[in-house]
């Protein structure tokens, strides 16, 4: 069977595609949801002006990921994060915290455009790719830094007088 999509349907086609479905795809799915309609010639009208607007959106998103990966391209971040002697991490730096990072810069940036193969779990520099489109990208420079409680620990002062201990330690 035969239908015209009026969206974007991933694994079968863009926006004012014809394309072959099984029947039972079509009536159980694509028509019900307003993904696809029948290839009729006033149809075909309708989804011509769909896709002509799907592609000046597209247009439109394209350009606003552009800039954003101008404005971020050699950025250097500074994530404090607490960590042991050794420079290991006491958990890990995901792209959820570089998100983080980034916005405290007035940065705003999906994490789900951060390209972190592994997380990160020692002290050092890193070099991370953040991937818009395949073909927009930019890399950042993430510093990782100690914070400055990674090995303060409070403990308390067993020489401290306490005020509230006057030696009577009846029960």
């Amino acid at each position: 069977m035969q239908v015209l999509l009026r969206q974007n349907v991933k694994k079968l086609g863009i926006v004012g595609d014809l394309v072959d479905v099984k029947p039972g795809y079509a009536r159980n799915f694509l028509l019900p949801q307003g993904l696809a309609i029948a290839p009729t010639a006033a149809n075909l009208k309708i989804v011509e002006a769909d896709r002509k607007r799907h592609l000046e959106e597209l247009a439109k998103m394209r350009e606003e990921l552009e800039a954003k990966a101008t404005l971020v391209k050699g950025k250097e971040l500074t994530i404090s994060a607490r960590a042991n002697a050794e420079g290991h991490l006491y958990g890990s730096i995901g792209p959820a915290q570089i998100e983080a990072a980034l916005a405290s810069e007035d940065i705003f940036i999906d994490a789900k455009y951060i390209d972190l193969d592994v997380p990160i779990r020692q002290l050092d520099k890193y070099d991370v790719q953040i991937s818009f489109t395949p073909e927009i990208t930019a890399t950042i420079h993430i510093w990782v830094l100690p914070s400055q409680d990674s090995d303060k620990a409070e403990t308390p002062d067993p020489d401290a007088d306490d005020d509230n201990n006057d030696g009577d330690d009846d029960l």
